[in-house]
């Protein structure tokens, strides 16, 4: 490749476009990010609230976001002015080596059975909570999710989803006071 089409490829990555698609998904999160804000400011909270309040925790995660928004921006804006930016399958190399990147001529296929365990297992976490309880229903919908996405470690996902929901349960229901459904371990109590 010659110094002049060197030059041209790295004035071709400089075009407004390139930066657009870099920018979309920041644009999507600050959109998020504003309604999150609205939400905080508008919500009704009583008088006799304690700290932290049901403002505190949506101020955190639009606090993080609103970071990640502007480090992503700063980090797209930085490679396209240095030309850097790179389009997805442009290297042979990587066209090879990555799964993510599919062959000219083509299709991209969807999988219906990692589909249809995603979707039943939100619809039997949504169906199941008031009867088997947050701990025992999260449990399950992260075992759910693991086996979608191709874990075949059956036990130590369950044990992880256990663990997780049980610490989020605690969490909940200590720290803040809010009760999450108990389902069948909460009958005996």
């Amino acid at each position: 490749m010659s110094t002049a089409s060197r030059l041209r490829a790295v004035e071709d990555r400089r075009a407004p476009i390139h930066l657009l698609r870099e920018l979309t998904m920041p644009l999507v999160l600050a959109a998020v990010v504003v309604y999150l804000v609205i939400g905080i400011f508008t919500m009704d909270v009583p008088s006799n609230a304690d700290f932290p309040g049901p403002r505190f925790f949506p101020a955190i995660i639009a606090g993080v976001m609103a970071l990640l928004i502007v480090i992503q921006t700063v980090t797209a804006v930085r490679q396209w002015r240095a030309g850097t930016l790179v389009e997805l399958g442009e290297d042979d190399d990587q066209r090879r080596q990555s799964d993510l990147v599919v062959e000219a001529g083509t299709r991209a296929r969807l999988d219906v059975k990692a589909l249809a365990w995603l979707v039943g297992s939100f619809a039997a976490f949504a169906l199941l909570l008031e009867i088997l309880g947050w701990v025992i229903a999260a449990g399950l919908l992260f075992w759910c999710i693991a086996h979608a996405f191709g874990s075949r470690r059956h036990l130590l996902d369950l044990v992880v989803g256990l663990t997780v929901s049980s610490v989020a349960y605690i969490a909940f229901d200590m720290l803040l006071g809010l009760s999450l459904p108990s389902g069948i371990l909460g009958w005996g109590f």
